[in-house]
């Protein structure tokens, strides 16, 4: 297993920009659970505060598993400040302000705010899942591509909550 840049590792190439990607994926998630908490403390529907709280002990277990994944290769788990992910709860801040008198409008700008957050994660993880194939990282690969699914479902069950429950006026 390699530790370190090993020219011998297929696609080698990838191998700096895999580790960075990782640092910045465990950067987020770790950013992440105080945007999810303030945004299941926002949240007025029942089904959405219990997805943010869901999705909270969620992301507990992805940092987890990216350890794992830091392990699997060899290196200390070392986060780095994802400022993608600072922008991206900042947006859900500033929702969260604009909204907070609208209770019928706040809950879809949670979940527009949250799948945004989502579609971020969603493409970090398909980036370093292919990078962990194309260096033959098999166990890598296959943790990343755990949290990858739970990213889709996570978005799949926003969507289902908007169009069933919050988007449209009773």
């Amino acid at each position: 297993m390699a530790t370190q840049k090993n020219q011998d590792m297929p696609n080698a190439h990838l191998h700096e920009l895999f580790v960075d990607e990782l640092r910045d994926i465990l950067g987020a998630e770790k950013q992440l659970l105080k945007g999810l908490k303030k945004m299941s403390e926002s949240a007025i529907n029942e089904s959405l505060k219990k997805a943010f709280t869901d999705h909270y002990a969620q992301t507990e277990g992805q940092i987890e598993r990216l350890k794992q994944v830091f392990q699997s290769i060899g290196l200390t788990a070392r986060a780095k400040k994802c400022k993608a992910m600072e922008g991206l709860l900042g947006e859900a801040d500033e929702i969260i302000e604009s909204f907070v008198e609208e209770p019928e409008v706040l809950d879809a700008a949670l979940i527009t705010a949250a799948q945004k957050v989502e579609h971020y994660e969603i493409a970090s993880y398909g980036c370093v899942v292919t990078y962990a194939k194309l260096m033959e990282h098999t166990e890598a690969a296959e943790l990343l591509a755990e949290t990858l699914a739970e990213e889709k479902e996570t978005d799949l069950l926003l969507t289902d909550i908007a169009m069933a429950q919050v988007n449209e006026a009773v």
